[in-house]
């Protein structure tokens, strides 16, 4: 908790401290949020093919980055993040889970991760190909045609 949200809340709780543990949906919930976090600190950086940071990455890179330096290991290869992680409905998808593009679930060649809905659309930050950076693009955009959307999580 930084200063700020510290002084928020205790002057939300009238200067009452309260602390308590995390539980484990909490940790998890925060590992996600981390590791949308540190993508989102690379906006603007360069995609680079087998680049995985710290200033370029290709898609996989920058999930492999993005959740390393919050503590959690991921596989290197879309593919293998996708095999290894938790599938999720799209339903039950979260902010900072993982957004897999492919032809079907053993053929992924990209990812992402889900940055939320607004506009109208759902969102994930990427590093989406050569000349590109990355930033924010929305999934409707990577499954025109047959590719599909699998969602999928990685917890604490």
């Amino acid at each position: 908790m930084n200063k700020v949200t510290s002084a928020i809340l205790s002057a939300a709780l009238g200067g009452v401290l309260v602390v308590g543990l995390a539980s484990p949906s909490h940790a998890a919930t925060s590992l996600r949020a981390k590791a949308l976090g540190t993508a989102t600190a690379h906006k603007g950086n360069s995609y680079k093919y087998g680049a995985a940071g710290p200033s370029r990455f290709d898609c996989s890179g920058l999930v492999y980055y993005s959740y390393r330096k919050n503590g959690r290991t991921l596989p290197r290869t879309a593919q293998a993040q996708y095999n290894k992680a938790s599938k999720v409905a799209a339903s039950a998808r979260k902010k900072g889970d993982l957004v897999f593009i492919g032809r079907s679930g053993s053929s992924i060649y990209h990812v992402g991760i889900y940055a939320g809905f607004w506009s109208g659309y759902g969102w994930i930050i990427d590093s989406p190909k050569p000349g590109r950076t990355v930033g924010f693009h929305k999934i409707k955009d990577y499954t025109a045609g047959s590719p599909k959307a699998y969602y999928a999580r990685y917890n604490g």
